[in-house]
């Protein structure tokens, strides 16, 4: 798509399909039976991680599956980092089980990986594979997702981020095929997420939100949802993040959350995600940790290109300022004050090394949201956002 200018061109095309059902409020989560009932699922593959389970997420799903006396397994051997070969563990387990449909409960390891599975169990083959969309077909097996985390919007979008185990590169299954049928958007699956993951998978939500509204394919309508997004977002991040049993700052951010998702599923993300991805994939470092740590630095290098979306960013925050330059500015600092209120760890924690930027700068370039990104991004500019990231050159 032709770069737009900075001010949104009304005559441009564009189509907007969301083929999720989002049914939200607290307690649908663990209420799964009347949804798979709607799907006419009778065996279901319940796909999660050990970590859902340890937390005690599971045990409603589950009571509720034996109170209807449906029949399911459960496959919980996910990543936060979900790998190809994981997907294809779930596919095997999936077919070996007869499953005719999946009810992912998790973060977006887990519903991205629960995507992925959704072909292969029907279609068969490997992975990445289907890094080619025209290869997805029409029949792929229903699923219902329930996010337990506010972060990765996974629940209502197309796409899933997979790790090539052979050469720990990422790369991504895109169809609105894979979308889950229906999203149980449910606060209270949140409630027991540590400060640390409610912090890095929040300002992952607001990396969606922010670049979703400043990608070059960003639509009328993808702009209303990032808008909304980081207005619910900002507001309620660090009560989430410093009282998590506030239930209604966990429903602010997962309400944020899944607007953030819908936004860049329709536009795309950019030079944030590139190297969040790269990061992820060479150091299996968390993706939303990633997220966070290089947004506020990003934001600054992309400020210049985009001056009056970071200002109408910055409108959403409630911030006040005198011209569009200043409101830019605002923005991006808004976001670095955020990130220290959240106590995000330093991109060295995430496994950061000096004699990997340049590996890094080729896997960013090579990603497919680079030429979404507001402000072209070669090689040397990933290399320039390292070296700011590692502290070796300030503005």
């Amino acid at each position: 798509m032709e770069k737009r200018s900075d001010r949104m061109d009304l005559m441009m095309r564009f189509d907007f399909a969301l083929p999720t059902r989002i049914e939200y409020g607290p307690k649908c989560g663990s209420e799964p039976g009347r949804y798979l009932d709607e799907l006419g699922v009778t065996r279901v593959l319940v796909v999660t991680d050990a970590g859902i389970r340890q937390a005690g997420l599971l045990d409603p799903v589950e009571e509720s599956l034996s109170r209807e006396e449906r029949t399911w397994s459960v496959f919980d051997a996910v990543s936060p980092n979900p790998r190809d070969e994981e997907v294809e563990r779930a596919s095997e387990a999936a077919r070996a089980f007869g499953a005719d449909g999946l009810l992912a409960v998790g973060g977006g390891s887990v519903l991205d990986c629960a995507k992925a599975a959704s072909i292969l169990i029907v279609q068969g083959g490997k992975t990445r594979e289907y890094e080619d969309r025209d290869r997805i077909g029409v029949d792929v097996l229903p699923m219902v997702a329930v996010p337990t985390t506010a972060g990765s919007g996974s629940e209502v979008t197309f796409g899933a981020v997979i790790t090539d185990a052979s050469n720990h590169d990422k790369f991504s299954v895109k169809s609105p095929r894979i979308a889950p049928r229906i999203a149980l958007v449910d606060p209270e699956m949140t409630l027991s997420m540590p400060p640390g993951l409610t912090a890095a998978t929040g300002m992952d939500a607001l990396t969606h939100a922010i670049e979703g509204y400043t990608a070059t394919s960003a639509n009328v309508i993808s702009d209303a949802a990032a808008l909304r997004a980081v207005s619910l977002i900002v507001r309620h991040l660090v009560q989430a993040v410093h009282h998590g049993d506030d239930l209604e700052a966990r429903a602010g951010m997962l309400l944020g959350s899944v607007l953030a998702g819908i936004a860049f599923s329709h536009s795309d993300v950019g030079a944030v995600h590139c190297l969040a991805e790269s990061m992820g994939g060479l150091y299996d470092a968390p993706h939303g940790a990633c997220n966070a740590v290089v947004l506020p630095e990003m934001m600054q290098h992309n400020r210049s290109a985009c001056p009056e979306r970071y200002a109408e960013i910055a409108a959403a925050m409630g911030l006040s300022f005198a011209d569009t330059n200043r409101g830019a500015k605002e923005a991006v600092a808004y976001v670095r004050r955020l990130a220290k209120k959240v106590r995000l760890p330093g991109i060295r924690e995430l496994g950061l090394h000096d004699e990997d930027f340049e590996d890094l700068a080729r896997r960013s370039v090579r990603n497919g949201s680079n030429g979404s990104n507001p402000r072209p991004m070669a090689e040397e500019d990933y290399l320039q956002v390292l070296r700011r990231l590692a502290g070796e050159e300030r503005d």
